[in-house]
């Protein structure tokens, strides 16, 4: 194995909501929160983020308590590992739903590597999906920052992309090589729970639990298996646990 990284999640927002909106079919009526991040990767000469998180997250001591963590600003998060946005080279992104990419414009160092179909969607969603603004990549992409990708890609020794159009139509899940393996942060909104379902899940001959947002669902449980087989470690893009996590892989 040649360069391998740590990754380090950090905290940059919340949403609330039913849990259904992970978990497809299950969890209805259940109220459950999620922490948004940015994935901070280190371990090569360039300063790399996974997603910049929101741009004015709720810092609420009842948001901390539901995910075990602390909420951070971009800049609070950043320098917490000594960065400011302008130090950052590289960001990726596992697709462009706002939440995911509010704190771009801060970055006017970094180079966005974005799948093509993301960035056709931004600019012109379909009505289903309200999650896109375009307003929050019109700044990189009017400075010639963004890099469209069109099929799996190498974006640094060690760091790959593979087109996973579960969530969304150009999402892309992050493989990192670590210490201790292959991690895949997915580019598909997921809890652990979508890889470890309940009895009553498994018991109905289904061992994962596609997103309750998705392109199609078959499709998506088909590519969420075959993830599963290509990554040593995985980070399903909401988990909680990750919020009190300093680093993974190391």
């Amino acid at each position: 194995m040649g360069t391998t990284y740590t990754i380090h999640p950090v905290v940059m927002g919340t949403k609330v909501f039913d849990k259904s909106m992970m978990t497809y079919q299950y969890g209805q009526g259940e109220t459950y929160t999620i922490p948004i991040f940015t994935w901070i990767i280190k371990g090569g000469d360039k300063n790399i983020l996974v997603d910049t998180g929101e741009m004015n997250p709720i810092q609420s001591e009842e948001r901390e308590a539901a995910i075990n963590g602390k909420i951070h600003t971009f800049e609070q998060g950043l320098a917490l590992h000594g960065l400011l946005p302008s130090d950052i080279d590289i960001v990726i992104h596992t697709h462009l739903h706002m939440d995911h990419c509010e704190n771009d414009y801060k970055c006017e160092n970094a180079r966005f590597f974005v799948h093509e179909k993301e960035l056709e969607a931004v600019h012109n969603p379909h009505p289903l999906d309200y999650r896109y603004l375009e307003d929050y990549i019109e700044d990189v992409e009017e400075n010639g920052q963004v890099i469209p990708l069109t099929s799996d890609t190498e974006i640094i020794e060690g760091i790959r992309v593979v087109h996973t159009p579960v969530h969304t139509r150009g999402g892309l899940t992050v493989f990192i090589d670590t210490p201790k393996g292959r991690a895949a942060i997915t580019g598909f909104c997921i809890i652990d729970e979508n890889y470890d379902p309940p009895p009553e899940i498994r018991g109905m001959e289904m061992d994962l639990i596609p997103p309750g947002t998705h392109v199609d669902v078959y499709s998506a449980y088909d590519i969420m298996a075959r993830i599963r087989t290509e990554a040593d470690i995985l980070i399903p893009l909401h988990e909680p646990k990750f919020a009190a996590t300093d680093c993974i892989g190391a």
